[in-house]
């Protein structure tokens, strides 16, 4: 059986990147600046990666480049819904693109979309909330 353990980031700028995911909330150790590979391990079965393209390029012979990210929201979870509208608040004013304001989504969280330096959709997700929950939309 396959077992998902790591999050790959290919970045254009590495350190732009890594700001990006500190300014999220992300721990990431200091002596990342300036690399190729950053690994953040976050403590159990699964660690994000962030390469530069020249990495990416010397272990993938079919890396083409980024094409605008868009088809994968990568999901962090935060302790409470204000902290979800926080961190939104705080990514705009830095500079960062949002794609969905803070709403309380059908399923009962409180949830956001930014944009990362490469175009990855980065969702913010609070815990469900059982009263919060209502009919998802009609597909």
């Amino acid at each position: 059986m396959a077992v998902l353990d790591q999050l790959d980031l290919v970045a254009r700028d590495v350190d732009k990147t890594v700001a990006f995911y500190r300014l999220l909330g992300v721990r990431i150790p200091k002596s990342a600046t300036g690399a190729h590979h950053v690994r953040i391990d976050f403590g159990g079965a699964m660690e994000l990666a962030i390469d530069s393209r020249a990495l990416a390029r010397a272990y993938n012979a079919g890396y083409r480049g980024n094409k605008g990210g868009g088809n994968l929201v990568i999901g962090f979870s935060f302790r409470t819904r204000r902290a979800v509208d926080a961190t939104y608040k705080k990514m705009i004013a830095a500079g960062h693109r949002g794609l969905q304001k803070p709403f309380d989504a059908f399923w009962g969280s409180r949830y956001a979309i930014v944009e990362d330096p490469d175009g990855n959709h980065v969702g913010l997700m609070s815990p469900v909330d059982a009263k919060k929950r209502s009919p998802g939309p009609a597909l």
